[in-house]
């Protein structure tokens, strides 16, 4: 947790019991709201299409992965008649020919789109991969469950589509159900690519792959931890900006890591006995996801993964060997566990759409002089008004231990807090006194 100088008031502000579209959302009420029920309704329904490999059938209304983008859109829209049409759908589609898939093949993201009232082209997007594999990344036909690689991702896309959707909200939240990622991460660069050309100011892509067990092939179960991976250097830093990082520093401070941050502070002063573990990483050793198309753009994103991997329920033929069962099915999830994982997400994303954009152009000054001075503007067509809070912590340190609240002001000193011995940011907050991310001072930070 950040060490604050003073008392955040954030918690104090979401105080209404309703949750009717018209009243704001309650933190607290989002914290609780996950239903570990729902959750396993929708991998139940996931799992039993058979398989839902990326080149499966796509005529059928019971088996593989067009079936399974029907019934995704489908929910959706059920959820979209619950808060009176708040959500558009839409299915960017690109036709992929590669080494995986040496057909030409149509990879379709079912996609919701929950429009912000006042600040609707700034974006936060929810996502998870609705295709499965089996030990032969090429055989389409087999079964392969997919329960927690992804079922379990595109659960928490879902569960947080039917919590969120009882809201308004002044930024946009977008629900993303991808396709294509095991062959080569094409959902996400579909979603990403479809972003960019519809103009959002994406803040944030949460991805959630794997995230439905918390038990570890070692045998050891931890159901209090989910691990949440974010890059250091920025995947979309140019050279001149490199240059700049490599002589001030900021390795630890791209968006997506002060992103993770946020992810972090945020939920665990909300759910008791839950960490968000960071892991310094874009993802796991030689792996990637869905967040990392995100990341070449140039959007912060991160990527939610349960706390210890179990090999042997991913990516295989289902089989039992030398009486270990292999295969990704669903008795190997644990779905309270999931549904935290589903209100970490909740939390993270209501709390960046309600809280005012990042600051732009974060500035630092002050070398060869014993005070920091910071500098910055507000986020370009920001409709909110702003307060900030600066922050700053020792170089050595992974999360801010200092804050400061400098009002209405553009640009603040602090006397005796040498630039050269610290990291410096800036967050926006609102009159409610619900804070955005920290922007790192300098290229590496910017969101």
């Amino acid at each position: 947790m950040w060490i604050f100088t003073r008392t955040c008031s954030l918690c104090a502000v979401f105080l209404c019991a309703g949750v009717s579209a018209s009243e704001p959302p309650s933190l607290a009420q989002i914290a609780a709201a996950p239903d570990a029920a729902q959750l396993r309704s929708t991998v139940t329904a996931l799992v039993g299409f058979g398989t839902r490999h990326t080149a499966s059938d796509t005529a059928s209304t019971t088996r593989g992965i067009g079936a399974a983008r029907h019934w995704a859109r489908t929910r959706l829209e059920q959820i979209s008649v619950g808060c009176g049409q708040c959500l558009a759908l839409v299915e960017p589609a690109q036709t992929i020919t590669g080494d995986e898939m040496p057909a030409p093949t149509q990879v379709v993201d079912v996609v919701a789109i929950q429009k912000g009232y006042a600040d609707p082209d700034r974006v936060i997007v929810l996502s998870g991969h609705i295709d499965s594999r089996v030990s032969d990344l090429r055989n389409a036909s087999a079964d392969a469950p997919g329960a927690d690689d992804d079922a379990s991702g595109v659960a928490v896309v879902i569960e947080a589509a039917r919590i969120l959707s009882r809201y308004r909200f002044p930024a946009t939240i977008v629900y993303g159900v991808l396709s294509g990622e095991e062959q080569g991460l094409y959902g996400g660069k579909i979603l990403a690519q479809y972003a960019k050309a519809q103009g959002w100011r994406v803040e944030a892509d949460l991805n959630n792959d794997i995230v439905g067990s918390p038990k570890g092939q070692n045998g050891v179960t931890n159901n209090t931890r989910v691990r949440v991976f974010s890059e250091g250097t920025r995947a979309a830093e140019s050279a001149d900006e490199a240059r700049q990082r490599q002589q001030e520093g900021g390795e630890d401070d791209s968006a997506s890591r002060n992103l993770a941050r946020y992810v972090k502070a945020t939920v665990e002063r909300y759910l008791p006995n839950w960490n968000i573990a960071l892991v310094y990483r874009p993802d796991r050793m030689d792996r990637g996801g869905d967040h990392l198309a995100f990341n070449e753009i140039g959007y912060p994103a991160v990527r939610f993964t349960e706390s210890a991997e179990d090999y042997r329920h991913q990516h295989q033929d289902l089989r039992t060997q030398d009486g270990i069962a292999y295969g990704d099915t669903i008795d190997h999830l644990d779905f309270a566990y999931l549904a935290r994982v589903a209100a970490s997400n909740a939390l993270a994303a209501a709390a960046m759409a309600l809280a005012p954009p990042p600051p732009a152009t974060v500035k630092l000054t002050g070398a060869v002089s014993p005070d920091a001075q910071l500098a910055w503007k507000p986020a370009p067509g920001t409709t909110l008004a702003s307060t900030y809070r600066v922050y700053w912590r020792e170089t050595i340190e992974t999360a801010w231990t200092h804050a400061r609240d400098v009002g209405r002001a553009q640009s603040a000193t602090l006397s005796n807090v040498v630039v050269d011995d610290y990291c410096f940011g800036v967050a926006s907050v609102s009159a409610d006194g619900i804070e955005s991310p920290v922007v790192y001072a300098g290229p590496p930070g910017a969101f």
